[in-house]
């Protein structure tokens, strides 16, 4: 075989944090038949309480396929690792706000400190060509009305938004200082199987799955945007191929509701009635009122748009739940915040 006739070597990507809930689902999307199949995924986790493998078993055994044990604060194997990857898409974070809270030592460490570990590695090798940095729109604060584009400022307010906003930061400055091919995404909440069962969605599922009551914060007037996990993919997935460099880009669902409409529609399908499934507890310390992105940018650069109506994807997520018991029982008992 000639040079000229060789097989093109596939775009080797590093993904960190890639056995957790929207890691593994990148992943599985990469790797699958809808994937763009030219791809070497690696998957870089430490596998805290919230990182999975069973997440990752439908490609375990994908020829493309590559599973790393490790800490993204370990400078030898972040250097060893990202000398042999083309791009990167960076995962991995601590991500409960009530675990932040009650402690933002290890945000910073992770969040903050990791993410620099990766992009110095990145300055001293000249690689990766392409660097996704995935956050959240927590980094803007709460907003009363109207939508954050990605010009506004960054207001966190609690110790893990900080900490993505930090890393959110710092990253941009390689691309400012550096020339490092750095793209941001900031997405709204994510719902969707698969999620770890400390979050909203899952845990109220679960609970009353389980006929236990759920925790409804303050008054339930917090307002959040959903996106499916499958939209999120989309969007990340259109930053890495044709995303901008140095640029930031929101990914939002289009669906905002209250946590009370929200636990409504929950209690709902499963069955369940507001008195005797709901239980009000005192609202979480500095608490933002409402989270709203506009994705214009992202539609009109790159094509972007929501494809997943909320009520078939919280309806598919309730019947995975229930069916999934096995997955889902073993990991209640890590969920302690």
């Amino acid at each position: 075989m000639t040079a000229s006739s060789a097989p093109a070597r596939p775009t080797r990507i590093l993904v960190t944090g890639g056995a957790g809930f929207i890691g593994s689902h990148y992943v599985r999307t990469l790797l699958g038949p809808a994937g763009p199949g030219d791809v070497a995924v690696t998957v870089l986790d430490k596998l805290t309480y919230a990182g999975n493998p069973a997440n990752l078993a439908e490609v375990g055994d994908h020829p493309q396929f590559a599973f790393v044990k490790g800490d993204i604060c370990d400078v030898a194997l972040v250097d060893e690792l990202l000398a042999a990857h083309d791009q990167v898409v960076h995962f991995a974070a601590e991500s409960h706000v009530d675990r932040s809270i009650l402690g933002a030592a290890e945000f910073v460490r992770t969040n903050v400190l990791g993410t620099q570990t990766l992009l110095d590695a990145a300055l001293r090798h000249k690689r990766p060509q392409r660097f996704v940095h995935v956050s959240t729109d927590e980094v803007y604060g709460s907003i009363d009305s109207g939508s954050w584009p990605e010009t506004d400022p960054l207001l966190p307010n609690s110790p893990y938004a900080a900490s993505k906003a930090s890393s959110d930061l710092i990253a941009l400055a390689h691309h400012r200082t550096h020339g490092l091919d750095v793209r941001v995404t900031r997405c709204s909440n994510n719902y969707g199987h698969h999620q770890f069962p400390e979050k909203v969605i899952p845990l109220f599922i679960t609970n009353l799955l389980d006929g236990e009551k759920v925790p409804l914060y303050g008054d339930g007037g917090n307002v959040r945007d959903w996106l499916h996990i499958d939209d999120h993919v989309q969007g990340i997935e259109l930053v890495r191929g044709r995303g901008r460099a140095g640029e930031v880009y929101n990914i939002g669902g289009g669906t905002e509701l209250s946590n009370k409409e929200l636990t409504a529609l929950l209690l709902d399908a499963c069955g369940a009635d507001w008195d005797t499934s709901v239980e009000y507890v005192a609202d979480r310390k500095g608490h933002d009122r409402r989270y709203s992105v506009d994705c214009g940018k992202l539609r009109a650069e790159l094509g972007y748009e929501p494809r997943r109506d909320f009520a078939t994807g919280l309806a598919e997520t309730v019947g995975w739940y229930r069916e999934n018991r096995a997955w889902w029982e073993p990991l209640k008992g890590r969920s302690t915040v």
